[in-house]
């Protein structure tokens, strides 16, 4: 074996990361050396990239820490292979109930997916364009960098479902790409007293940030800039983006990034760790997981095989209401110092530029279609905190949009998705702009297929999904989605979204021709939004 050392790759935080390629007979490979761990990577010459899986970013979640804060990677000798994708987190599907568990005051569902699970899952992967060695000595600095964060509700998905070589592509081989795995479900967002006082809350939220911590430490080996950092998520991944944003009061020290993309912003109820909804969750946990009778509950879910926890995390989100997701953040008062919507009023951000996108119909899979429930009955069931005033004040506001499954369709999509995305634009004020995708039926998710696009998707219109995926792209390149990295991309200038309220539309004619261009935000909607904005304090956004 002959190791040639192409160059010191960071030095930092005292760390110190270099960039080999190693001889194996006739072939060569890339490697990675992180001080804690070697890894052997692949080089792609058809697609010009090379790749680093399953990338070990902190311990094993396991034994005495598990629900506790990630810590350092464990250190591990020889060369290890870094060509085959990480165990997924233990998942679960959504809430499948007719009602909500919790008492009230006043995707169509998914089976469960089949990777090997582990607790052992906090893992990453790499993109880099090129070779290792060309990306490591590039005369103009490391590539930009962007930061996917995976979606499933906080309880679902896992890194292998988007391979980021996708959008390494769609950048023109202009970003290096990381995909991170996080603590999800009950592992990574059980709440309540007695977790606070003995575990470490919002544990997938900390399992981010520790990866993001990872990336500035180590990403210049893989010829990454730490200092040009991007951060996108889908659905909770989106979710996760506004949680970072606005991490410890919109301070984090020092920075971890400097942009944010959201695709469908996903903010359901938000509570205090010791609200009653998180305590019930808790006991509920503690009941499935055979532990209600023991004298210390949080010792015995700690130590309850994994098995047992999988279980008892699949059970409890099946009781949640049709359509929700039971174990997601929590202000806790340290990470998250208040509810999001406080801390976006107030200004208090992470970042200086934010890109937003959002779907034409994103409450449709989240709601039984088949729902026989009256609106206001719908409306007390997701939000259980909300007065019987509120509720017939919503009641109006959306009696004109046709029958009561119609009504119950826009209002989640409103209350969790679109309308939070419009408090985080506010929030960035003169630094965001605004898409939106329409290729109908335009539900929640369908735009992931048009930048992960390795497969086609349903309109496969290569100019369409050229300008589209390209306008992440420009942001994360350059800061800036009017910068176009190909003049061939149709996108007109795209005016910034406090200017009018423009945003740009994404969507094709009758006859299937691509149209984008800019629409003027529907004033019904942004009144929609008020009213929600209106009632945060009920809602727990």
């Amino acid at each position: 074996m002959l190791a040639n050392i192409l160059g010191l790759a960071l030095l930092g935080a005292g760390v110190v990361a270099s960039a080999f390629q190693v001889t194996l007979g006739n072939t060569s490979a890339p490697v990675v050396n992180l001080v804690y761990a070697q890894y052997q990577g692949s080089f792609n010459a058809t697609s010009n990239i090379t790749s680093f899986l399953n990338i070990s970013y902190a311990a094993p979640p396991v034994g005495s820490l598990r629900f506790q804060a990630p810590q350092p990677p464990l250190n591990i000798s020889g060369f290890q292979q870094a060509t085959s994708w990480p165990d997924m987190c233990p998942q679960a599907d959504f809430g499948a109930s007719n009602t909500s568990p919790v008492p009230v005051y006043g995707i169509a569902k998914r089976s469960l997916p089949t990777p090997a699970a582990s607790e052992d899952c906090l893992y990453l992967n790499v993109w880099t364009p090129g070779t290792l060695e060309s990306a490591t000595n590039r005369s103009e600095g490391g590539y930009p960098v962007l930061v996917w964060i995976h979606g499933g509700g906080y309880v679902q998905e896992y890194s292998a479902m988007y391979n980021g070589a996708d959008i390494v592509l769609d950048g023109d081989n202009g970003v290096v790409v990381v995909v991170i795995q996080y603590r999800l479900g009950l592992f990574g967002f059980l709440a309540g007293s007695e977790m606070k006082e003995r575990a470490a809350l919002n544990a997938g939220l900390l399992d981010q940030q520790y990866a993001l911590k990872w990336v500035q430490e180590n990403i210049a080996a893989f010829g990454g800039d730490p200092s040009h950092v991007t951060i996108w998520g889908e659905s909770a991944g989106a979710g996760s983006v506004l949680q970072h944003i606005v991490a410890n009061g919109g301070n984090t020290q020092p920075p971890l990034f400097h942009a944010g993309i959201t695709s469908s912003t996903f903010l359901p109820s938000q509570y205090a760790y010791n609200h009653r909804v998180p305590e019930y969750l808790y006991s509920q946990v503690v009941t499935e997981a055979g532990c209600a009778s023991s004298t210390d509950t949080f010792a015995c879910l700690q130590h309850a095989d994994v098995n047992l926890l999988e279980q008892a995390n699949q059970n409890v989100m099946l009781s949640g209401f049709y359509g929700t997701y039971l174990f997601v953040p929590v202000v806790d008062g340290e990470f998250i110092t208040d509810r999001p919507s406080v801390l976006l009023e107030e200004g208090k951000v992470n970042g200086d530029l934010l890109l937003a996108f959002g779907n034409a119909d994103e409450g449709y899979l989240f709601v039984d279609q088949n729902e026989t429930m009256l609106f206001p009955e719908y409306i007390a069931n997701v939000f259980p905190d909300m007065t019987a005033e509120m509720v017939d004040i919503a009641s109006q506001i959306y009696d004109g949009y046709g029958t009561p499954v119609e009504q119950a369709t826009l209002a989640m999509g409103d209350s969790i998705f679109v309308c939070p995305t419009y408090y985080l634009m506010d929030a960035f004020v003169g630094r965001t702009w605004k898409g939106i995708f329409a290729i109908p039926p335009a539900y929640h998710g369908q735009d992931c297929i048009y930048y992960f696009n390795a497969n086609p998707p349903p309109y496969d219109n290569a100019v369409f999904i050229k300008a589209f995926s390209q306008s992440f792209l420009s942001v994360a390149r350059s800061y800036d989605v009017n910068v176009k990295f190909d003049p061939s991309n149709i996108t007109p200038y795209w005016q910034q979204h406090f200017v009018g309220n423009f945003e740009m539309l994404f969507n094709r004619t009758e006859d299937y021709q691509p149209v984008v261009e800019p629409v003027k935000t529907d004033p019904s909607l942004l009144r929609r939004c008020a009213f929600w904005q209106s009632v945060t304090s009920m809602t727990a956004q």
